[in-house]
Parts: C-alpha cells; structure tokens; sequence
C-alpha cells in the first residue's frame, strides 16, 4: 500500500458564531491510500482548539502514518489512540478502499432505500440572526432543532421562550448546547429554566473536566443532560467506563473524530447502553467526505434519534457531496 496526504482549508460561507469565537476557515486533512490501482480516501478532521490531538506534531504523524501505512492494524490503532482524528481518516480510507466509490459502510441507506433524520442547528449570534436561521429551518421541515447558547443566556431564553408559545413539545422538539458556558450555579438555574420550556436536552453545560459539579448536575436535573467535550481525550476503556459510571448522564454525544473515529464510538455506545444512558451522533465541521462516512456509519447504528449530521452547505469550497437533505431527512444520492 502507498498513502499521502494534502492539507485542505474549508471557509465558511458566513463567519460561524460558536462559544469559542467566530470561525472563518476549517482546516482538515485528507488522506489516501493506494493499493494495486484502488485509492481509498478519507479525512482526519483535527478540530482546533478542541480536539485532543491538537498538537504541533500533528502532521508529523500523519507524515509518519503514510511511512508506515503497511503496518499492523492493531499496531497503528495503538500508535494512533492519541490522535483521534488521524485514526478516524484512516478508518475511512480502508473502508473506502474496500467498498470503492463513495461508500464506506454499504447499507440500505447507500443504495437510496432509507435516509437519517437529522436536528437543524442554529449558529450564535445576535437575536435577529438566530431569528432569521430558525425560520429557515421551520420553512424546511424541520421538527428537531438544537441552539447554541452560553454567550447571552438573557436573549437566548428570551428565543426559547417564543418558540415554546409557537410550538408545543410534540410539534418540535428543542435542544441547546452550551459548550461548557455556565458555572454550575449558572448552570442551575439555567436547568429549571429549560425545564420549564420543555426542552429535550443540553449538551455540556459547564466545562469538561469538572466531574464533581457534573455529577452533582446529573444526579438532580430536571432537564437531561448529554456530555459532549467530557468525552474528547478519554481514550482507556477503563477510564470511559468511569467516567459514565461517576456523572451518570442522561446522554451522550459522539463526534466521530473527537473520540477515537468509529471503533472509538462503538465503544462509548456499548459502554453507555450497558449504563442505560442514551446517546447520539454529530458530526464535527468535517467536509463532505468526514461528514459522508459519518453519515453512513450512523445510519448503521440505527438510532430513532433525530441525529446531529451536518450537510456540508457551510463551506464555499466544500467537495462533492453523495448527501442530499430534503427537508429533515438526510438521503443518499444513487445517480
């Protein structure tokens, strides 16, 4: 096998508020490997600022991983466990590699029969901005929609509390994800607050690390919980079974390329069922080609949860896309 990566810088069609600062660009990482005249492709989608292998010998490992491409599985999974979003590109290219085209796990959601119901997500920013995407994303058909808050709780609940009085619980199910931007008295108050909007979940709200306060906050909420950036960094199993065991969640959110590509996720799913905890899949600002092998790696999971699956319309210089949304279900596309 031969194998080479390129260094790819996506932009965002309009700069994207989140609760460490605005985006304008994504870097990211594709990576390929050629074995008798078959090329597999896949992204490692190393998130700055946030993934555990953000680190400046980053691409010196990705160089290292094309060197030695032809070693042990198991040997390079080990080599690889302290950089999550390497391991997942090279998960990707060997499925692709195997299954060829677009496809990494051939199912009936790849051949066009079956698609994935997805959440709609509202970026931060300014009232009239959130405003504007939610309307967007009503007018599209969407019954599940996640809001990033944090940053202007006062505005925020304010957003919350309208949508409530236009859509009762059953018509439209709401998360929020604060990304870690309360204190846990904030958070408190925050959590009776949710709770009497009937809001379905909140991703993170105070800072990962904090396993005390987050245990407090799961064992007495009466709005659920789902970690998030708790999980980024936790690579023992040993380590994740305590972790789950110690906060007890409500939920849990996987990011593919945060937590150890897809034998990182099968193993916090396996863990958090055992526990009776409830999870879901989101995808991590990967380009269409992170977000495609996300996409049918979840659908082989069969969750009946509206799943956090981006679509790749963020970015003016994105590849070409397999996935089509139509309205809140994320589709294949066959021809």
């Amino acid at each position: 096998m031969k194998a080479k990566y390129s260094r790819y810088l996506l932009e965002f069609k309009r700069p994207s508020g989140t609760s460490r600062g605005v985006l304008n660009e994504k870097e990211t990482f594709i990576l390929e490997i050629e074995e008798q005249g078959r090329k597999g492709i896949g992204e490692c989608a190393v998130f700055r600022g946030l993934s555990f292998d953000d680190r400046p010998d980053y691409e010196e490992k990705l160089k290292w991983l094309c060197e030695n491409i032809d070693l042990d599985f198991s040997y390079l999974k080990e080599e690889l466990k302290d950089f999550p979003s390497i391991w997942f590109g090279y998960e990707q290219a060997l499925l692709n590699l195997k299954n060829g085209a677009d496809l990494y796990f051939p199912s009936e959601f790849t051949e066009g029969k079956s698609a994935i119901m997805i959440n709609g997500l509202i970026w931060m920013g300014d009232i009239h901005y959130m405003e504007e995407q939610i309307r967007e994303k009503l007018e599209q058909g969407f019954h599940c929609i996640k809001l990033k808050i944090g940053v202007n709780w006062e505005s925020e609940h304010k957003i919350l509390q309208k949508l409530r009085e236009k859509f009762s619980k059953e018509a439209l199910e709401l998360r929020v994800d604060a990304n870690g931007g309360f204190s846990r008295e904030e958070a408190e108050l925050v959590l009776q607050q949710l709770a009497e909007l009937h809001i379905h979940s909140i991703e993170q709200p105070v800072k990962a690390g904090n396993w005390a306060d987050m245990e407090a906050l799961c064992a007495g909420t009466p709005t659920p919980i789902a970690l998030d950036e708790e999980l980024i960094g936790i690579t023992d199993p040993v380590e994740k079974k305590k972790l789950l065991e110690t906060i007890k969640p409500q939920y849990i959110i996987l990011k593919p390329a945060l937590v150890g590509g897809f034998a990182g996720s099968d193993e916090w799913i396996s863990l958090a069922e055992e526990q009776n905890i409830g999870w879901w899949i989101t995808s991590a600002l990967e380009s269409n080609i992170g977000l495609n092998a996300i996409a049918q790696y979840t659908y082989t999971k069969k969750s009946p949860m509206p799943q956090g699956l981006g679509t790749g319309s963020l970015f003016v210089n994105n590849f070409e896309s397999s996935l089509e949304l139509k309205n809140e279900m994320l589709w294949f596309k066959t021809s």
